[in-house]
């Protein structure tokens, strides 16, 4: 909220000063207003005083500069805060002062737009600087702590955590205690211990920050189970960048500061990507459920005439950081297909698919109501598809690094759909899930557009590539 506020009052006063500048360097004879006071007052100014400052919070947020507030770095919002008003001045020019444009004096209107984005920059950046170093002050001088628990209570975890809870350490954790994992004994008696089934208690009682993983050296093996069983908590996992490395060959560093731990519960696309990503999902998912409701009501009505049972199919499937949801799909089987409660997946000629069913699934037609998911947040337009935790079960048995894609929400399309297709078994699954981890390692704002170009030839030719 001290970010928010103070980009807001810097804003106000940045577009203020600004004004002030444009009426006397801009040439008061462009505004025909015979006074400065005439000016600030008009409908013109006045109404710019209000959705100004609003478009630059927008704009601050989409950067992502808020989605971690705490411990941040000087140099993290110079750079996010000149880029930021850089953009904030570009939209500004194209909606306000592309009219002012004095065409005898070009040099004039660059001198316009560099003050523009002084103001906007040093007014929005000092803010930033004195809300950034109150806050990482007292977490220096240890006023303000960063709960944390330990999984694990060998002797590099407990190295660890007595390390990061050093008083004059950057990052001033407190660890509220450990979790010793199977085949482990702890040595230290004055630390606390916990189970991990007790986590969620613990977790909420203290208000746990972060998850710090440290497996012991034959303990690595079955990382990702203790990291699948931590990502239904929603909180940061972070582990060493030497495991990290073993889990997937690479890593990425944000923060030069403090111990380097590299959290493994969030995909390495930046904070601007992943808003920019999310507000896409909403406004593509809104859409198209308004542009499509009429081939929806036609397709409904198509099932309903085909075969007996309800329209929509609903099934829970896993999705983002292992949370369970619905997903809504037309029906493409006969109802109770799987009567005999066993989950089972379809193959080409499964005598189960319904007529209208086949084309149904081979143009993924099928899926389109799940633009609801996407829309309502437990899915994406792309990333990895959801499963079953039947199959999901089955699945980690044969390939752990699977658990590394629920730090990302679920899609409607993916990598894995484009390049392989449906799975008609877990093996096929599982080789479906090498380009989801592909994906994974790759994720960015162009390949999911490429993603989805892909899928649009699939919808219009019923085949992969």
């Amino acid at each position: 909220m001290r970010y928010i506020l103070g980009d807001l009052l810097s804003s106000v006063v940045a577009w203020t000063s600004f004004n002030v500048a444009r009426y006397y360097v801009g040439g008061r004879a462009l505004y025909e207003f015979a006074s400065l006071s005439s000016f600030m007052t008009s409908k013109m100014v006045l109404l710019g005083e209000v959705v100004f400052p609003l478009l630059m919070l927008a704009v601050y947020w989409l950067s992502g500069f808020y989605n971690e507030v705490f411990r941040k770095s000087h140099v993290q919002d110079f750079i996010t805060t000149f880029f930021s008003s850089l953009t904030n001045t570009i939209i500004i020019f194209f909606i306000a002062l592309i009219n002012d444009v004095i065409l005898d004096h070009r040099g004039t209107n660059y001198e316009l737009l560099l003050i523009l984005l002084s103001i906007l920059f040093v007014f929005t950046f000092v803010v930033r600087f004195w809300i950034t170093k109150t806050s990482n002050s007292k977490f220096e001088t240890g006023e303000w702590k960063y709960n944390a628990i330990v999984i694990g209570a060998n002797k590099s975890a407990l190295n660890l955590g007595h390390q990061l809870s050093e008083k004059d350490t950057y990052l001033s954790y407190n660890i509220v205690g450990y979790v010793p994992v199977e085949g482990e004994t702890c040595t230290d008696n004055d630390v606390q211990l916990y189970k991990l089934d007790e986590l969620d208690a613990v977790c909420s009682q203290y208000d746990v920050k972060e998850l710090i993983v440290v497996p012991s050296n034959n303990q690595v093996a079955s990382l990702l189970d203790i990291v699948k069983s931590l990502y239904r908590l929603g909180l940061p996992i972070k582990v060493s960048p030497d495991i990290y490395t073993i889990l997937v060959g690479r890593m990425r560093l944000s923060n030069l500061r403090g111990e380097p731990l590299v959290d493994i519960s969030s995909c390495g696309m930046t904070e601007f990507e992943k808003n920019v990503k999310r507000l896409a999902d909403i406004v593509s998912s809104f859409i198209a459920l308004i542009l499509l409701s009429p081939l929806l009501l036609i397709i409904a009505i198509w099932v309903k005439i085909d075969s007996k049972g309800d329209v929509i199919y609903k099934q829970e499937r896993v999705g983002y950081h292992c949370k369970k949801f619905t997903i809504y799909k037309f029906r493409s089987m006969v109802t109770n297909a799987e009567a005999d409660g066993c989950p089972a997946l379809s193959s080409e000629n499964d005598n189960r698919i319904t007529k209208l069913g086949q084309i149904l699934r081979k143009y993924r037609i099928d899926e389109l109501p799940q633009f609801w998911n996407v829309l309502v947040g437990d899915m994406s337009l792309v990333g990895p598809r959801p499963e079953r935790q039947y199959f999901v079960d089955q699945i980690i048995k044969e390939a752990p690094l699977y658990s590394l894609l629920f730090q990302v929400r679920p899609g409607i399309t993916s990598m894995g759909m484009v390049k392989y297709g449906y799975a008609k078994n877990v093996q096929e699954m599982i080789d479906r899930f090498r380009y989801d981890l592909l994906y994974l390692e790759n994720m960015s704002i162009v390949n999911d557009i490429k993603i989805l170009i892909y899928t649009i030839k699939i919808v219009i030719t019923g085949k992969g590539i």
